[in-house]
């Protein structure tokens, strides 16, 4: 089941890796603050490496929305780390390695590419807007991995929060 827009969106902590050590990041300490939340199968795959890629070098636009960006995905975070600092990433990428915010954000394959991959519990590609409160003003989860999150509307909503 995913999240809902009008929601609350569920708090989380989860880790990332810097070059100056470990990090959590917990939603809760972003209140006053637009969240952007872009969950992402895997890092160092065509799609996502072209999504993320885009989206950071739009962050400036994010950014003027009150924004800030956070990619999550079941990769650990050390693997995170080393995909963001190859693709010049600026925004944090957080690790779901436990499949626990995945799950509660309805983001989360049972089996990914079935006969292909057939890997199980990988992140759904999806996109989530957070206003300073805490709701969850825009939600998209995509079935497709192929598919691209609908940034006009991450963007409108975002507009819609100014």
């Amino acid at each position: 089941m995913s999240i809902a827009v009008g929601q609350n969106a569920p708090d989380f902590a989860l880790k990332t890796k810097t070059p100056e050590g470990p990090a959590t990041v917990k939603l809760a300490d972003y209140r006053g603050k637009n969240v952007i939340l872009l969950f992402f199968p895997m890092a160092f795959t065509g799609v996502c490496t072209n999504e993320l890629c885009s989206v950071s070098g739009g962050l400036e636009m994010y950014s003027s929305l009150n924004a800030q960006v956070f990619g999550i995905s079941v990769d650990s975070p050390f693997t995170l780390e080393v995909f963001a600092q190859k693709n010049n990433i600026n925004f944090p990428l957080l690790s779901d390695f436990n499949k626990e915010v995945s799950t509660q954000y309805g983001a989360l394959y049972g089996n990914f590419v079935p006969g292909v991959w057939d890997l199980q519990g990988v992140s759904k590609r999806s996109a989530f807007v957070i206003d300073g409160n805490g709701v969850v003003r825009y939600a998209e989860v995509l079935e497709n991995a192929g598919e691209l999150p609908n940034f006009s509307k991450v963007e409108e909503t975002l507009k819609s929060l100014a």
